[in-house]
């Protein structure tokens, strides 16, 4: 048996692992799929000063308190961020970090520079137009099913997270990592990391897995997903 903690990126909730969270179960694995502060069952906490920190505190606060030692740690998206950090905090605790279409990024760097999300006022960042049309490779696989759902339970995303510096986090030279790959080739991807991409610099001795999909495999490729993290649990 397997312990999981899953954590996913921006304006998703625990909920987006739903089917994973239930095929490793299955398998007789515990897994926790973790809700930020300040989004979907927790979207009540939202104000200006939930910040990368608070995230990097929510997974440290989970693993400590329900004393999980060998955990398999994943992170998707915005949320490798906070998992970076928080691996090195726990890296006692943990057997392997791995990264969903994300990864530890440079310290001093922060999610809205890597990603363009807008800045603007207020203290959230809107949900992204989950339209497949508009943007065919980041939500490829899904269908309208899966659409509806990201347009119905989304929830705007801290705005004090992803305007945060990383600080002091884990790399793959720390901690045995994987990143699966889905909206990057492998090709690409090798040759990213050879110039030195900020994308995979920390990922220099990471295993890579592609699984070709879109940027949100948990509702696009749950089945496939989860026994990616199941082989490497």
């Amino acid at each position: 048996m397997t312990t999981y903690v899953l954590v996913s990126g921006m304006w998703l909730g625990g909920w987006a692992w739903r089917d994973v969270t239930a095929t490793l179960r299955g398998h007789g694995h515990e897994v926790f799929p973790l809700t930020l502060t300040g989004v979907a069952d927790r979207s009540h906490l939202l104000g200006p000063g939930v910040d990368l920190d608070t995230h990097t505190e929510d997974i440290v606060r989970l693993v400590e308190t329900e004393d999980l030692r060998d955990v398999v740690l994943v992170g998707h998206s915005y949320g490798g961020m906070p998992v970076s950090a928080a691996a090195l905090r726990l890296r006692e605790r943990i057997a392997r970090v791995i990264y969903v279409d994300s990864g530890p990024l440079p310290e001093g760097t922060t999610q809205q520079s890597m990603s363009g999300e807008p800045a603007g006022p207020g203290d959230a960042v809107p949900p992204r137009e989950w339209d497949a049309g508009a943007d065919p490779v980041l939500l490829a696989g899904l269908d309208e099913a899966a659409l509806t759902l990201l347009r119905t339970r989304g929830t705007p995303h801290p705005r004090a997270s992803v305007e945060q510096p990383l600080g002091a986090r884990a790399t793959s030279r720390d901690l045995p990592t994987t990143l699966v790959a889905c909206t990057f080739p492998e090709d690409q991807i090798k040759e990213m990391m050879a110039a030195g991409h900020p994308f995979f610099a920390g990922l220099t001795e990471a295993e890579v897995v592609v699984l070709p999909t879109g940027h949100w495999p948990m509702l696009s490729e749950p089945v496939a997903l989860a026994g990616i993290l199941e082989q490497r649990g």
